[in-house]
């Protein structure tokens, strides 16, 4: 295996992903003398693959690095697309990241105002050997919140600030080197789309859409019943006509376990960690997808309106640092016709992340065996109520309650 001596957690890598572990910590130049690796967090914290952290100890000095393996089980690669997911993250982190980053070098953007991401040390696309090594950013003072508490409102403007320079990054790439954006748009592949045209989407739609009716109070029924599982459908469309003038290249998955949070007494800074579900798309799904499935509605109530003002205001200074206008890239009206355009779907996108986020890691243990089963209707069935504590349902239940309780309030439906 290995001129290293590697201990803990490893037995899930296969031979050819600890020989490539292997090459990356020999390029540290470190002096290794031992390589320790650890789980990271729980079943439901990533449904992907599995999160190892690595403790390098050398002679001249030590470091830790995340390491991201993808699945194994053939049906689990299948169901979660585990092939284009790692690529989607591979060409996210070694070509478009950097590329971002070079722009506002070059435009002479202050290095803390440049967009901050995890560095890539190493990435492995071939199938079934999938992995990537990142930096950890624990050592950077950086931690994961609760997924089950709602989002702060200082982190909830961190996170858009940090999506207003992703979004205006790629419209100036758009503007600038319009080749290079659409090599990299090209590379990246709309793995929601994928999924949910599959014949199993739409039992499990069906399946959630009669969950969900019997789990919410009569006067709220009928805004699941006979509409969640045409929802998918709508997305398609939606994506079909959409003006690709205000399309960039969306992270596609933003929901508290992808972002790490640093916690300052004047200040918080967060990092995006996962770019499985990048693709190019409306900007307004990540700012929707965030602030639904992030935060609760008294939250919202409180400052859905400001974050939208917010999020545009530093879209604007980060645009202005190219002398681009975004009244120009990408218009306050147009933008607010997006958030309009976007949120019918993204309603029923947050009914079934509810079903998903909210269950215990006992419970998403149970979902993630669900999906190498090769049985359809045994998956199926993991995902009824019946299956779940009560502490659970009240969690699902609230939380598509107070998605309600805003779309209603903000007259999103």
């Amino acid at each position: 295996m290995a001129q290293y001596k590697f201990e803990g957690d490893f037995d899930s890598l296969n031979e050819r992903q600890l020989e490539f572990v292997n090459k990356v910590v020999e390029e540290q130049n470190l002096g290794v003398k031992k390589v320790t690796f650890k789980a990271v967090g729980q079943a439901g914290d990533n449904f992907i693959g599995n999160v190892k952290r690595i403790i390098i100890e050398g002679e001249t000095g030590s470091m830790k690095l995340i390491v991201k393996v993808a699945a194994s089980n053939e049906m689990a690669r299948y169901q979660t697309n585990t092939e284009i997911l790692f690529r989607n993250e591979h060409v996210t982190y070694t070509e478009l990241l950097p590329k971002l980053v070079q722009l506002q070098e070059t435009a002479g953007v202050p290095e803390e105002d440049r967009l901050r991401y995890a560095k890539c040390y190493g990435s492995l696309t071939e199938a079934p050997n999938e992995i990537i090594i990142l930096e950890d950013l624990t050592e950077s003072d950086f931690t994961m919140l609760n997924k089950f508490e709602s989002l702060s409102n200082e982190c909830v403007k961190n996170i858009l600030k940090g999506f207003a320079v992703f979004h205006s990054l790629a419209f100036v790439l758009k503007e600038q080197e319009p080749e290079k954006y659409d090599e990299i748009k090209e590379k990246l592949t709309d793995v929601w789309t994928i999924s949910f045209s599959r014949p199993e989407m739409e039992m499990y739609s069906h399946m959630l859409e009669s969950e969900t009716v019997r789990i919410l109070d009569d006067k709220h029924k009928h805004l699941v019943e006979n509409k969640l599982s045409k929802a998918f459908k709508e997305r398609v469309r939606l994506i079909e006509n959409e003006d690709q003038r205000y399309t960039v290249i969306q992270q596609g998955d933003a929901w508290t376990n992808n972002i790490m949070f640093k916690l300052g007494k004047d200040s918080i800074q967060s990092v995006m960690i996962d770019y499985q579900f990048a693709s190019n798309g409306n900007p307004m799904t990540d700012f929707l997808y965030m602030v639904f499935n992030c935060t609760d509605h008294e939250t919202r109530s409180k400052h859905y309106l400001d974050w939208i003002d917010y999020y545009y205001s530093e879209l604007e200074k980060s645009l202005s640092n190219f002398g681009l206008q975004a009244s120009s890239i990408y218009p306050r009206d147009q933008m607010d016709a997006d958030i309009k355009k976007h949120a019918k779907y993204m309603f029923h996108h947050s009914i079934l992340f509810a079903h998903l986020l909210m269950r215990d890691s006992a419970e998403a243990g149970e979902v993630l065996e669900a999906m190498k089963n090769v049985n359809v209707e045994e998956a199926i069935e993991s995902f009824k109520a019946d299956n779940l504590q009560t502490a659970t349902l009240g969690r699902i239940k609230t939380k598509i309650e107070n998605v309600i309780a805003s779309f209603e309030l903000f007259e999103l439906f």
